[in-house]
């Protein structure tokens, strides 16, 4: 191999690994129950945050004047991160969670909330009703994040930010970074 095609192989080579690869092929979310007869609506969160598609789908319980966090949600327990069928979210590439990897595709993602830290689940079985018959076998990353004070959520939302996906609900914010 002459010292110009060399050249231009290795240019070749370097540019293809610089290019930004398209998202996985993930198999579709598992959908929601039909939300017309429930309190909580379906919500969803969809959008590209550090550099990863991500998909949230869940149930958005409203305050209604409860206490939330420490009674009706308590505090050191497993959650589903919303209500009726389990929170899901969908990683449309292999993803970094607070710096820790994640394969792309469809978890359920469920929380331990707490007063100064809480731990979000990624669970490898998206399609469950609730936390109920979480197998902790089946979780594929657990993060420790914390919580922050927040204005008043009413309804239970999930946003995909710049960097972060974040939960607020009652007076509380938490989130966890993703990136590639």
């Amino acid at each position: 191999m002459s010292k110009s095609t060399w050249i231009l192989a290795l240019a070749v080579t370097l540019l293809a690994a610089d290019v930004p690869r398209a998202d996985a092929k993930v198999a579709a979310p598992p959908a929601r129950g039909d939300d017309s007869k429930r309190k909580s609506k379906n919500g969803k969160a969809d959008g590209t945050v550090g550099g990863v598609r991500v998909l949230v789908q869940y149930g958005r319980p409203e305050v209604r004047g409860r206490k939330v966090f420490g009674e009706l949600v308590s505090w050191g327990k497993l959650w589903r991160a919303g209500a009726n069928e389990a929170t899901t979210v969908t990683f449309y590439r292999d993803a970094k969670v607070e710096g820790r990897k994640i394969k792309a595709g469809s978890y359920a993602l469920f929380a331990v909330p707490g007063k100064k830290k809480w731990v979000f689940v990624f669970n490898k079985q998206p399609k469950q009703w609730g936390a109920y018959k979480h197998d902790k076998g089946k979780d594929a990353l657990r993060v420790t994040v914390k919580p922050k004070a927040s204005k008043h959520t009413e309804a239970l939302t999930f946003d995909v930010g710049k960097k972060k996906v974040t939960l607020r609900w009652a007076k509380v914010s938490v989130g966890f970074r993703v990136s590639r």
